[in-house]
């Protein structure tokens, strides 16, 4: 399929990453702060808006990325979100983070004071892993299973 050649040749040239999970905080700034203390995310990029929040920004770990911003009542994408707390603590969808020693993650999270949801533990399809709801209720998952190994 032509659309399929076009994703791989555009992928190769560039990253091996074809899916960026992008979020939306109340407090974005202490979002950021708080995943780089939680899960050691790197500022990659912070964009303010003239009234403070954040416009966009880009957090990077290992190989990967997430982007985030301040929620607004303000264009297309705010009439579609919510924040976890308007969807009953339920979300549709959470970011999975691959990392080398799942039990250290688990450590500065919960120091970082995630709630843990799903306790530190051995997967049957391999690896440790764990599940925690960050300060404003986004579900993480934690493991070191890496999809990628076998792709």
């Amino acid at each position: 399929m032509v659309t399929e050649d076009i994703m791989s040749e555009t992928n190769e040239a560039k990253s091996k990453e074809t899916v960026i999970p992008a979020m939306r905080y109340r407090d974005a700034h202490e979002a950021i702060e708080w995943l780089g203390r939680a899960f050691g995310f790197a500022k990659s990029m912070v964009i303010d808006g003239p009234d403070g929040k954040v416009l966009h920004a880009q957090l990077r770990l290992g190989g990967g990325m997430i982007m985030l911003s301040s929620t607004s009542t303000e264009g297309e994408m705010a009439a579609l979100m919510t924040q976890p707390e308007g969807a009953g603590g339920r979300e549709t969808q959470f970011p999975y983070l691959v990392v080398a020693d799942a039990a250290a993650v688990y450590k500065t999270a919960k120091a970082a004071g995630a709630e843990i949801f799903q306790e530190l533990q051995e997967m049957p399809y391999g690896g440790k892993a764990f599940g925690c709801r960050d300060p404003e209720g986004h579900l993480w998952s934690v493991g070191e299973y890496d999809p990628w190994a076998d792709a």
